[in-house]
């Protein structure tokens, strides 16, 4: 069955423009043309590991904003499986998402699953999360999946080192995703498929510039900085993204993976970065939480009970629209679903505004003033405490 949702923006400009630049940082306003359609930068990508975005439909997604989501191969593999996504017409048609996705390879899951895997130089093997099932995963296997998912952009498998780890180990990293990188490179795509590298390194700054100019040199579409938010120092995140930015292509996008709070992705945007994906929007939501401009608001607790406030003044998400945050409220603590629906709508809502301020600012030439405002309001973790 053919995807017949595809799009022809890619026929129509280069792959990646760079539209504007701020002169006072590394932060720029760009585009990004793909099969599924044209992608405004800085973006970030909902997290639809499993082929849908925790609570939200698709629909939900276009009327918060969402330019692109993220699916991940390896679950995707798992299940449903390659034959039952491929038979219904590809990732797009099977989840009645038409805009663009970016799978991730599975090389998080390198991580994440540590307990269930063994990494050699050939690839991964895991026992299966679900029911034990052996399934490798090298970088041929990692590329042929994403093939026959028809994503936009496919993700080269990486090996993701925890936090901490030894240098030797790190470096052991470093290598093997150097050269899984340089196989997947050479895989056959989907029509118009695009495919990243992605650089590892740990907290080792050598090495992150080493694997940086080792993947700058190997003709990928776009370069990611793996390997970040896994339990270091928040200091260290930061270094980790200025320890590879420098060294990747100018005229390609930076994407980096699973950050992360607002402020991180302002300072990673001011360091050069495109394009980001996490969590913690559907997460926080799944707990109770808000996301405002302010920072985070804890909807479930019981000063929320009978407050009749929206859950973020001046916003303009169906969420805030029509339901006070102790209705809200009620619902989270009698385990109703429009609760975290809701909740969740709203987060992806500010998340995507958030973008779109950025994007904004840079076409002003007020990317600073804007960061500069956004810090006179926002507390990440204790805004609950001072309302």
């Amino acid at each position: 069955m053919p995807d017949t949702n595809r799009r022809t923006d890619e026929a129509s400009g280069p792959f990646f423009q760079v539209l504007a630049a701020d002169p006072r940082s590394a932060a720029r306003r760009g585009r990004l043309r793909l099969s599924h359609g044209t992608v405004e930068t800085p973006v970030f990508m909902p997290v639809g590991t499993q082929g849908t975005v925790k609570a939200l439909s698709p629909a939900d997604l276009e009327t918060a904003g969402a330019q692109m989501i993220l699916c991940n191969a390896y679950h995707l593999r798992v299940r449903p499986g390659m034959e039952v996504v491929e038979a219904l017409g590809g990732l797009h048609r099977f989840i009645n998402w038409t805009r663009p996705i970016l799978t991730d390879s599975g090389g998080y899951q390198v991580f994440s699953l540590s307990d269930r895997r063994t990494v050699t130089d050939a690839g991964v093997e895991f026992s299966s999360h679900v029911d034990g099932a052996r399934l490798f995963l090298g970088p041929v296997e990692a590329m042929e999946i994403q093939r026959r998912l028809a994503s936009d952009i496919a993700m080269v498998l990486d090996e993701c080192p925890p936090y901490p780890c030894e240098h030797d180990y790190a470096c052991q990293a470093v290598d093997r995703t150097l050269a899984w990188a340089a196989r997947c490179v050479e895989q056959e795509r989907a029509p118009g498929q695009k495919v990243f590298g992605i650089v590892q390194g740990g907290v080792h700054t050598e090495l992150r510039e080493r694997c940086a100019k080792a993947l700058s040199a190997m003709p990928f579409d776009g370069y990611a900085v793996g390997g970040v938010s896994v339990g270091e120092p928040e200091i260290l995140i930061a270094g980790g993204v200025s320890a590879c930015v420098g060294h990747l292509p100018f005229d390609k996008p930076r994407y980096l993976m699973g950050v992360g709070w607002m402020d991180q992705i302002l300072e990673a945007v001011a360091r050069g970065v495109d394009m980001f994906d996490c969590v913690i929007p559907t997460r926080l939501a799944r707990n109770g939480n808000a996301l405002t401009r302010s920072g985070r608001v804890c909807v479930k607790a019981g000063a929320r009970k009978s407050d009749p406030r929206p859950i973020e003044e001046g916003c303009d998400c169906a969420a805030c629209r029509g339901f006070s945050r102790a209705y809200i409220r009620h619902l989270l603590n009698v385990g109703e679903i429009l609760g975290v629906h809701l909740l969740t709508a709203h987060n992806v809502f500010r998340y995507m505004a958030f973008m779109a301020d950025i994007r904004a600012a840079l076409e002003r030439g007020q990317f600073e003033e804007f960061r500069r405002r956004f810090y006179q309001t926002y507390v990440r973790h204790n805004q609950e405490i001072h309302e």
